[in-house]
């Protein structure tokens, strides 16, 4: 407390806040306005003869000069004066400067709430989003509805195109991955006949609503631009050519015979679904076994079905003669005959049989007797020795009756004729054992061989391998490249 003798105060009745008359002594009207948390000052005198202590809650006026009188006014800890013991404008400023400090604070902390909760909703919108989309992605993909990706998500998805898979008579294929961590293989096409993109979207929507266990799932796609891709689920254990052809990279790859045999059986359902149980009836036209994928169970799924439509009868002809997989053209190919879905029964009939002996159905490391497979199976099935003709690799570890029924239908299946050659239901029937199966004729194919001689067509083959074997053609980047080997060619 400051205390200022011989100093009044002019104040109003509004400041006062009590009177004491029993002030015995001048500092117990001090200690007074110490021991009130509202009092700014206090004045203690005598008023005809009687004590006085008037107890201030402002000084809102002025002080005068009064022998009688005595001011006690309250200082900071500090020692220095409040505003209101030099001047009436000084305690407003005073007043004022609390005032806005008690309005500054609770802005200040209301304006950081306000901000943290912005920034707190825009991190939940933003990962609610992020969720939605990866479970949007997840669902659709579950229930088979295609997406539509835009071209450069899916240069993200497969780290710009660095992972190639494969190339195939459609298009090469890539590894990538979905925001969700699932695997998947995107194609692109190449040389996609010029329809519109309302056009592509119907058949890529066509092939999408294909669902089957043996059928590879289409994801999605991409149609902006020129480009057009499609997206597939991924297949852990790749093509089935890996796995029944031996080659350096693959010595350790080798299919029992039960896991063979399903695999038969399973492609057949999958190549029957889509002949003869879709509303819309699809040719294949490439079956081979770089078309059987195999995911982690060994479970087979034809890839690529649907695919022709989009690019036209012409380009099909390219694909098979061209690029490799000429042994599993249908005679009306070249021909040119009509297609029908018995030229896919045809190429079933050439994979099967290259699944049952684990070999190319024409390769010349073989000698003149058993160079040519069809033929050389269909001479061990009539001779009564059907093992032989299983891969070597087995050791004669096969189901001998399984074996002979795949052989029987694998035979069928190649009939030059068409009307001979059974329905892939048919096919699939008497693979399970459904139906019996008689003894196949022999094929035209075969027997033109036989007739012209064996030795002698296995020679001029022979020549003709070791003349072309290392010949590659080149042309520009547009086109393809195809490279001439015993695995590719044929007596056809």
């Amino acid at each position: 407390m400051s205390m200022a003798q011989q100093t009044n105060y002019y104040y109003s009745d509004f400041s006062v806040i009590a009177n004491y008359s029993d002030v015995a002594t001048v500092s117990k009207c001090g200690d007074a306005c110490l021991s009130d948390c509202e009092c700014v000052a206090s004045v203690y005198g005598l008023d005809a003869e009687k004590p006085y202590c008037w107890v201030l809650k402002s000084l809102d006026f002025g002080g005068f000069e009064d022998a009688g009188s005595t001011l006690f006014v309250k200082v900071r800890s500090n020692g220095s004066n409040t505003p209101e013991s030099n001047s009436g404008g000084s305690s407003e400023g005073s007043g004022s400067s609390t005032r806005e400090k008690v309005l500054v604070i609770p802005i200040v902390l209301s304006m950081t709430f306000l901000i943290g909760l912005l920034c707190l909703l825009l991190y939940y919108n933003v990962h609610r989003k992020r969720a939605l989309k990866r479970a949007m992605e997840s669902s659709l993909i579950l229930e088979g509805a295609p997406l539509n990706f835009g071209y450069r998500d899916l240069q993200i998805r497969t780290w710009n195109f660095s992972q190639l898979l494969g190339t195939g008579g459609f298009g090469s294929v890539y590894k990538g991955s979905l925001a969700d961590g699932t695997l998947i293989a995107v194609k692109k096409l190449e040389r996609v006949l010029p329809h519109g993109e309302k056009e592509f979207i119907t058949e890529v929507n066509t092939i999408g609503s294909m669902h089957h266990m043996n059928l590879v799932r289409l994801c999605g796609y991409c149609s902006e631009g020129p480009q057009r891709l499609l997206v597939y689920e991924f297949m852990k254990n790749g093509s089935l050519d890996k796995w029944i052809f031996p080659s350096y990279n693959s010595r350790d790859r080798l299919l029992d015979w039960s896991t063979r045999f399903h695999i038969a059986v399973a492609t057949a359902q999958g190549i029957a679904y889509f002949h003869e149980q879709c509303r819309n009836r699809i040719i294949h036209c490439d079956i081979k076994p770089e078309n059987i994928l195999l995911d982690e169970n060994f479970c087979p799924k034809v890839s690529d079905f649907g695919l022709a439509k989009l690019m036209g009868r012409e380009h099909s002809q390219v694909v098979t003669m061209v690029r490799g997989t000429r042994g599993y053209l249908a005679p009306e190919w070249v021909s040119n005959r009509p297609i029908t879905v018995k030229a896919d029964v045809y190429s079933y009939g050439m994979l099967l049989l290259e699944t049952v002996g684990g070999r190319r159905n024409l390769d010349m490391s073989f000698d003149a007797e058993d160079f040519f497979y069809p033929g050389w199976a269909f001479k061990e099935i009539t001779n009564g020795t059907p093992i032989k003709v299983a891969d070597r690799r087995l050791e004669g570890a096969v189901e001998e009756e399984e074996l002979i029924r795949a052989l029987k239908v694998a035979l069928w299946c190649i009939q030059d004729e068409v009307f001979m050659r059974p329905s892939m239901g048919e096919v699939v029937r008497m693979l399970e054992g459904s139906i019996d199966i008689n003894m196949p004729p022999m094929p035209q194919t075969v027997l033109e061989l036989v007739e012209e001689g064996l030795d002698h067509v296995y020679r001029a083959m022979k020549r003709e391998f070791n003349h072309f074997s290392s010949f590659t053609v080149n042309t520009n980047p547009s086109t393809s490249h195809a490279t001439c080997s015993y695995s590719t060619m044929s007596p056809r």
